[in-house]
């Protein structure tokens, strides 16, 4: 098989397309012929190797990055059902790199039926972001009366808390980087639309919201700008925090005395507090992809082809993406198989890297669906009713 490896720790240009032996599954795993491939910020700091307090063991070298599947299962171990040949599936890996390639192993119990009309791009975002989503959405309790103000807001997260806060009825500000994410963002159903990158932008959220504050922020930027929304926040607000952006910048910094001034409650979604959980992430995973099958929310994906996986970080790395970023394969370019329809934007090889929106294509608009889904405003779906550190943003 063909996968990408890193062989040292640097710059995106590590990242190297490489042949090599096929991986068989063991006892009690499948073999998954990967179709779309999740990227993930945290991806990048391990491959700059400045990861660091967080749940993840670095790598040893060399290592298959990627933690995020999904695909066809093309062979089972002993003692796994070989009913599961030929499914359609998504899995995380959990700890265990290895999903930049054409084949991934997993233990059979850790995989997921991708809904019928998902695909798998799709499956992907939500395998990992549609989770992480599901967490957030559990801790904020959004309430009709609630002002939601979602930073990158076009990101692989902010793009599902959108959906989801409008969904919930509450009036929605989303923040994002540039006009064509800003424009984006208001095609998701969110009222109102910042771009962070100029100069004032709180006094534009303020001028736009009138005698209203903020009641919620959702924040997984953090630093100066995750400062800036904590500011926004009227009395009695509040925060949940799910990672920053970058290593620089680190997490929104908030004292006791930001509480007790403004009597604001604030909450992180990942990281000890996710792993945690009682029952494990597995409900969450459950829950997001009934979300993302039954339509109500639509993720958007972004896809390279696995080859161009530096081009992908190096994109990531410099926010000049939109949504969940995918690696896909030869047979799959835009990673989507069988879709009822998606939110795209394909990365043309040698078209450069520098895109910056996605391109809609199809797909139920978030206010058009039904029940069911798990979200807030709706019964939840599934038997239930991520880690710390940078998250995906590309917002």
């Amino acid at each position: 098989m063909y996968a990408i490896r890193l062989h040292a720790f640097g710059p995106a240009e590590n990242l190297l397309y490489e042949e090599v032996e096929d991986p068989e599954p063991g006892p009690g795993q499948v073999r998954v012929a990967v179709r779309a491939a999740g990227v993930h910020l945290v991806d990048t700091t391990l491959r700059a190797g400045k990861y660091a307090g967080g749940p993840i063991p670095v790598p040893d070298l060399p290592t298959i990055p990627g933690r995020e599947v999904a695909g066809i299962v093309d062979a089972v171990g002993p003692g796994a059902d070989p009913g599961l040949v030929g499914r359609r599936v998504v899995t995380h890996l959990g700890m265990v790199p290895g999903g930049y390639a054409e084949l991934a192993v997993r233990d059979a119990s850790a995989i997921h039926e991708i809904p019928d009309g998902l695909g798998y791009g799709e499956a992907v975002a939500m395998i990992g972001s549609g989770r992480t989503t599901m967490g957030i959405l559990d801790i904020a309790e959004i309430r009709a009366d609630d002002v939601v103000l979602v930073t990158a807001a076009a990101g692989g997260i902010g793009n599902l808390l959108v959906q989801a806060a409008v969904r919930a009825g509450a009036t929605v500000v989303g923040l994002a980087g540039g006009a064509a994410k800003v424009g984006r963002v208001l095609e998701l159903g969110a009222h109102h639309a910042v771009d962070y990158a100029v100069p004032g932008w709180p006094d534009e959220v303020r001028a736009i919201l009138g005698d209203r504050e903020v009641t919620l922020a959702l924040d997984g930027v953090g630093g100066a700008l995750g400062r800036a929304t904590l500011e926004l926040l009227g009395v009695g607000g509040r925060i949940v925090l799910f990672g920053w952006a970058d290593a620089q910048g680190g997490p929104t910094a908030l004292t006791t005395q930001d509480l007790f001034a403004r009597g604001i409650t604030a909450a992180v979604a990942v990281g000890a507090r996710v792993l945690k959980r009682p029952g494990g992430l597995r409900g969450l995973e459950e829950r997001a992809l009934a979300a993302a099958g039954s339509g109500a929310l639509v993720p958007l994906v972004q896809s390279f082809p696995l080859k161009d996986a530096a081009a992908a970080h190096a994109a990531l790395e410099t926010r000049a993406t939109t949504g969940k970023v995918v690696l896909v394969s030869l047979g799959d370019h835009n990673g989507m198989g069988e879709h009822r329809g998606v939110a795209v934007a394909e990365v043309v090889p040698g078209s450069g890297i520098g895109l910056g929106s996605a391109v809609l294509v199809g797909g139920p608009h978030p206010h058009d669906v039904g029940a069911g889904s798990g979200i807030p405003g709706e019964p939840p779906a599934g038997p239930d009713a991520r880690e710390a550190g940078p998250v995906e943003v590309g917002g």
